[in-house]
Order: structure tokens, then sequence, then C-alpha cells
């Protein structure tokens, strides 16, 4: 497993970790992912342990806290030998402060997820959206204190935009504050918005990406074909609610090329998505989902090797997005 720094940080990291969303299940949105439980969460976190990924991403919205819970019981006992983030913004609830990154809300939001983690520091506390209610300097100074408390180690942003995360870089550094050391966002060969505003932000500032949801949400994974029919699974159960929009015909010139390659390689669709994203400029890590242990293992298996030059170009080539404004000015 190759390991790379965090972002800025000097903490190092595998570059694939295991997202525990399929974790719980205890409500409708989250059980279309996955209802792993103690028993088969334990098995993944062996196995992910057994094969050098020691960094496990989860957070307080992810069946209402069950993810944390089932989490933090598949590594009693061995907190020491692993990595753990979380995150917090979104509602836990109807109550009124029971939501965003308020001093109120994030304290009692960190205090709840160590108890459901069995653990007494977070390794790495992602925002895990911005708050528009909330003045962004009452979020950081709160993200200080747990850090200055040891409560956590380092702190993310997640899900901001370029101008939000600008601006609460530039009040750390104004205010002397704990600063985010990286960004987890969407990332992926059908989904590639993020390499045009956000991309060269990270490159300007030092941060690194954490990449989610790199197989576009599950429609990666080589189940999903042109002209065929969707097989049995969560995508056919509804699994895309909320998924990044992508049109059909786009995602099956990307399905082609992929296959093309992934057959001229010997590897899987999954693992070449995935390897073609280490390839690429910021990115620390790419969070991977299994909701068994061979989609966990074939997942691992998409490192230790890199894909030729000019895959990776026939890969950017179909992938290729139109840019926003102003940025097709620059390219025109």
């Amino acid at each position: 497993m190759e390991y790379r720094n965090l972002g800025r940080s000097g903490l190092k990291v595998p570059v694939l970790s295991l997202g525990t969303a399929t974790f719980g299940g205890t409500n409708e949105f989250f059980k279309r992912w996955g209802e792993t439980d103690i028993k088969e969460a334990t098995r993944l976190v062996d196995i992910s342990l057994e094969r050098g990924m020691n960094f496990f991403d989860t957070a307080n919205v992810y069946s209402q806290g069950a993810s944390e819970e089932i989490l933090g019981a598949a590594i009693k006992g061995r907190r020491d030998k692993v990595l753990l983030a979380t995150k917090a913004s979104f509602n836990m609830s109807e109550a009124a402060n029971d939501k965003g990154s308020s001093r109120y809300h994030l304290i009692k939001a960190a205090e709840d997820s160590l108890k459901r983690l069995g653990t007494d520091y977070i390794d790495v506390y992602f925002m895990h959206a911005f708050d528009e209610e909330t003045p962004v300097e009452e979020t950081l100074r709160t993200l200080d204190y747990l850090v200055t408390s040891g409560k956590v180690r380092y702190i993310g942003a997640s899900n901001f935009t370029a101008w939000q995360l600008m601006k609460s870089l530039a009040l750390s550094e104004r205010n002397n504050l704990e600063k985010y050391v990286i960004y987890q966002g969407y990332y992926s060969l059908i989904g590639r918005d993020y390499e045009q505003e956000l991309m060269p932000l990270l490159q300007d500032q030092g941060l690194g990406l954490m990449v989610w949801s790199p197989l576009g949400w599950g429609r990666l994974t080589g189940k999903i074909r042109r002209n065929d029919p969707l097989p049995e699974g969560r995508i056919k159960a509804g699994g895309l609610v909320k998924a990044p929009p992508v049109t059909d015909e786009h995602l099956y010139n990307v399905i082609d090329v992929l296959e093309q390659v992934a057959g001229e390689t010997g590897r899987s669709v999954s693992q070449v998505a995935i390897n073609w994203l280490l390839n690429k400029p910021t990115v620390s890590n790419i969070v991977i989902g299994a909701r068994n242990e061979k989609q966990l293992l074939q997942n691992l298996d998409a490192t230790g090797w890199s894909l030729s030059p000019e895959h990776v170009l026939q890969l950017d080539a179909v992938s290729e997005q139109i840019p926003i404004y102003p940025h097709w000015v620059g390219k025109r």
C-alpha cells in the first residue's frame, strides 16, 4: 500500500481508505447503500488492515450515528492501529440547533462522535458542508479549540465551493487559527467538475484531496454496460437518489473506453477508474466503498500498478468536460 501526506500536514495516510456509509443502513436513504452489521464490518476492517489500509472514513449523519457505532465496535481494542475520519454539519434531528457548524452544534457533535466511535480523539474532522448561517470565524475558532484540546488532530472541509474554502483559509491565516489541511470532494471519470475551480485552489494553497465516490456513485463498477438492462442490485433498487448527475451518453462513452482499457491491462473496470484518479494532481487519498468482502478486495487491487500514459490520455479524452465560464475563455 502506497502512503502519501494528508495534504499540507505531516500525517502519512494510505492512498485508499474505507468509506463506511454502508455500515448500518438504519434509515431509508442509507439502506440503499448497505446494511453492514458489526460482524461484517469487523471482517472488512480485518482485511483492510491486512492489506495496509488503516484509514477509515465515516460521518455522524451516516445512518444517524449507526455507522460510527458499528465502526467503533469493529476497531475496538486496536484504536492505535487505525486512523479515523468523521464529519459534522448535516441534520442529525429536527431540532433547530442539531445541524450546521455553530460552536453550539460542533462541540456537541464532536463529543457524540467520540462516544459512538469509542475513542477520545478523531484523527481528521471534516465539515461535511459549508454552513451559510454561521460566521466562518465562529466555525474555525471552534475547530481550533477542538484541536488544541486534543479531541481532534487535523481538520478538513468537504463539499465547499472554491470561494468558501478560500475564505476559510484566509480567515485562519489572519487569525492564527488551525487551517484545513485536506478537502474531501467528489471526483471521478464521469464527474470532473473538481478540476476547474477546486483543483487549482488546492494546488495553490497546498491542500490535498480525499476523493469520495471515485466510481461515480456505483456507475463505474463494470456492472453497467451500453444496451444492457440494469443488473439486480443497489442502482436498480433506486440507489441513484441524490447521485451526481451525468447524461447516459457520456456515461456509456466513458464505460466503453474503460472496458477497452480494462481488457488491455487485465484489470477490472473499477480498478482502472480508481487508478486513473491516483495519477491526478492533489489526490492524497481515495475513499472506497464495499458492501462485501469481494468488492473490498477488488477495489484494494487498484493500487500497486499504474496505467500507461497512453491509457491515461484515452480516458482523459473520453471523459473531458466543457469548462464553465470563465475557464473556457482561457482555453480558447
